[in-house]
């Protein structure tokens, strides 16, 4: 009888498990039916939104395909070619305006290192872009799109091995560059935090993850995940990074880790240039004329393309095919484009009026005109259109200083007297027109000598400019930039430069450009003053003349000053 019942209770739980189960997949083939039928809406959609494609930008069409569609930067691709075409590439910086082809550069220069002998990229080796201002990381180590991340159990998507307790490795851009390049555009603006984990990566070329949920012994781990946290995951790449910012902004950790390599701004020729190809590969036609008023207002090649392809939107409205000026104007005008100044020089020589030189946004040379003029007053220099103070430091210490600038004034006026050339009675202003405050101490010399000029009455050579700090015993030391200045002072029209000795090693082809090395004042006067009338003193303040000191008749007063390596100063 015990046995019966046993066997009636044994069928009974049968039956019910039976049930049970019988239930359980009649909902699993309810649902499964239900997902595919969403999973296929969604697949719809997706080919639907794929099949839906805008034409093709015009700064798309005209971006730079080979080494002669970039403009103006045949010195920064030769210098990147140096650097990463060889069995050592290294890693390097790029600093530049935006808009003038340090992307495009890098990526051809990748595709030339494929090519060259010995070199140890391979030919699928990736070229892996980002941004860095994009590169936002979790505090927490949740997410890491550059150095990469790990998935603990506990975080929502860990997956079937965050079930069993596994935590998973993420890799990051560094991992996915790895036997390539990483492109790593406005690197200086990279989070300090991530900059210090990157310096990490280019040591160890790996990165090393961690997890508090990692545990050796789980026989759940696999072999993968324990090999990445064991031995870590592997990052040998080379790294690539622009910046518009100056060197002097970039981390020095960072930057003694790499190379470092110079993209000019570009001219207004070649940005001309640049908005010609644009209209060309459009399929529209653009004057020479209106190519250089586009090259006027536009700063950079990015800059030109937009003219045009505004431009070419009011043709194509209007039916034509051609480009005219009035569309150019139109477009400047409505969009509010500055042109930029003319940087041709004028060559006339003057009393009172020199040529200077400067370096302005990324390392690119300009022009300065400088002009003196002498008063009546009581023996002092007077200097306008420079930076006052200065500020130095950093975030959380800084201190305010007169500025180099306003130092070199009073250098001069030191100088002078100490060249026998007396100040009794009468002030000399000197200026920098223009508007743009100019700031350090490389416009000294060309302060001195438009000084000089203006109490001798003599005129300076107007073919030619000088740059250089000056010190009180009338040396001329180095400055930073003089590559650029020398470049700038071509491309205005004058045919000889002054820079100081101490930058003769800084000297690469001038291009029919005669440059002089100078050490003292007295060899740039010697070099630009021409000849002109006898020093007087105004008829002021009850001051008499006063014969031409022996430094404006030519005799040496002060002589040649030589002296060690000075920090370069812009």
């Amino acid at each position: 009888m015990l046995s019966i019942v046993l066997m009636f209770i044994q069928l009974a739980v049968t039956v019910v498990v039976g049930v049970y189960f019988v239930r359980q997949l009649r909902k699993e083939k309810q649902t499964e039916p239900t997902g595919r039928r969403e999973s296929g809406k969604e697949m719809e959609k997706l080919r639907r939104m794929r099949s839906i494609r805008l034409t093709e930008p015009l700064a798309e069409r005209v971006r730079p395909a080979s080494f002669g569609d970039v403009i103006g930067q045949a010195d920064g691709i030769r210098s990147l070619k140096a650097i990463l075409c060889g069995a050592n590439p290294q890693h390097v910086l790029i600093y530049g305006p935006p808009g003038v082809g340090k992307t495009c550069a890098a990526r051809l220069v990748l595709e030339a290192a494929k090519a060259s002998a010995g070199t140890p990229f391979a030919g699928d080796a990736p070229f892996v872009e980002a941004d860095a201002t994009c590169m936002r990381f979790d505090e927490r180590a949740i997410a890491d799109p550059l150095i990469g991340s790990v998935h603990d159990p506990i975080y929502q998507g860990a997956g079937p091995l965050g079930a069993q307790g596994v935590p998973q490795p993420k890799p990051g851009a560094v991992t996915k560059a790895h036997g390539g390049v990483l492109f790593l555009d406005e690197i200086g603006e990279l989070h300090p935090v991530q900059m210090n984990k990157l310096l990490k990566v280019l040591e160890d070329r790996k990165v090393m993850l961690e997890s508090a949920y990692y545990d050796p012994e789980d026989a759940h781990v696999p072999r993968h995940i324990r090999e990445v946290f064991e031995e870590g995951l592997p990052a040998d790449f080379r790294l690539v990074g622009a910046t518009t910012r100056s060197p002097s902004e970039i981390s020095p950790a960072l930057r003694s880790r790499c190379m470092e390599v110079f993209f000019r701004g570009l001219t207004p020729a070649e940005v001309a240039e640049i908005a010609a190809g644009a209209a060309q590969r459009a399929g529209y036609t653009l004057a020479d004329s209106d190519a250089a008023t586009i090259g006027r207002y536009a700063d950079c090649g990015r800059a030109a393309v937009n003219i045009v392809q505004m431009c070419a939107g009011l043709a194509q409205m209007e039916g034509r095919t051609e480009i005219t000026a009035a569309d150019v104007q139109w477009v400047v005008t409505s969009g509010h484009y500055a042109a930029r100044p003319s940087q041709q020089a004028d060559t006339t020589s003057r009393v009172g009026h020199i040529h200077g030189l400067a370096v302005v946004g990324s390392h690119q040379g300009a022009l300065l005109d400088i002009e003196a003029i002498v008063t009546p007053g009581t023996g002092q220099v007077h200097v306008t259109g420079i930076v006052e103070e200065e500020e130095l430091g950093q975030e959380g210490r800084r201190m305010r200083r007169k500025s180099t600038a306003r130092g070199s004034a009073e250098n001069v006026r030191t100088l002078l007297t100490g060249m026998g050339y007396s100040l009794a009675g009468r002030d000399v202003h000197i200026n920098f027109p223009g508007g743009a405050p100019v700031d350090g101490p490389s416009a000294g010399a060309a302060m001195a000598a438009v000084a000089v000029s203006a109490l001798t009455q003599r005129p300076l050579d107007g073919r030619m400019a000088v740059t250089g700090e000056i010190t009180v015993h009338g040396a001329v030391r180095a400055v930073g930039g003089v590559p650029a200045k020398v470049e700038a002072a071509r491309l205005a029209g004058l045919s000889c430069v002054f820079i100081p000795r101490e930058n003769e090693a800084e000297l690469l082809a001038a291009g029919g450009m005669t440059v002089k090395c100078a050490a003292s004042l007295q060899e740039v006067l010697d070099g630009m003053l021409l000849p002109g009338p006898v020093q007087t003193a105004p008829e002021a303040a009850g001051t008499a003349a006063e014969p031409l000191p022996a430094a404006a008749q030519g005799e040496t007063l002060v002589p040649a000053v030589t002296a060690g390596a000075h920090p370069a100063e812009v």
